[in-house]
């Protein structure tokens, strides 16, 4: 399967997103076994006034929804930004086999920067974790959005 397929993908979610001056993060769930695209998601949370509202969540939750299940076992999430530490507890009760991920987040992460989710003990499930995958480009659109609301103040 193609990685920078699907991680394009995820960035055109999370242009979506900055069009609806949403944070730009987006988020694919992908059969690991067909490669067909479960679910997708980019960030809602102030458009819906819910701190949930995270790209990854999203796209889980529109996974499950469609399988009829609660779990997404032999599926993989491709997400823009490393996710923070709500998000890498999600990926781990659902189970999510791989998780690509493109630009780190120094500030926010929680899978190979901050916490490390996945390392502590109480960690039940561990992903695969690939990191840097288009990382320029999944970096670059944060860093113009920013930009630019700091410009409107």
């Amino acid at each position: 399967m193609d990685k920078n397929f699907y991680m394009t993908r995820a960035l055109e979610l999370a242009h979506l997103a900055a069009k609806a001056d949403e944070v730009p993060i987006g988020a694919i769930v992908v059969n690991s076994s067909t490669g067909e695209i479960i679910g997708e998601g980019y960030n809602l949370s102030e458009h819906s006034a819910d701190a949930t509202a995270h790209a990854e969540i999203i796209a889980m939750r529109k996974a499950c929804e469609k399988l009829g299940q609660n779990r997404l076992r032999d599926m993989d999430l491709y997400v823009t930004l490393e996710p923070c530490t709500m998000c890498a507890a999600a990926i781990s009760f659902m189970r999510i086999k791989n998780l690509y991920f493109g630009a780190t987040d120094s500030k926010g992460g929680a899978v190979i920067s901050g916490v490390r989710f996945y390392d502590a003990p109480t960690c039940h499930h561990k992903p695969t974790v690939e990191s840097g995958i288009l990382q320029e480009e999944c970096s670059q659109i944060l860093k113009s959005f920013f930009a630019a609301k700091r410009k409107k103040k």
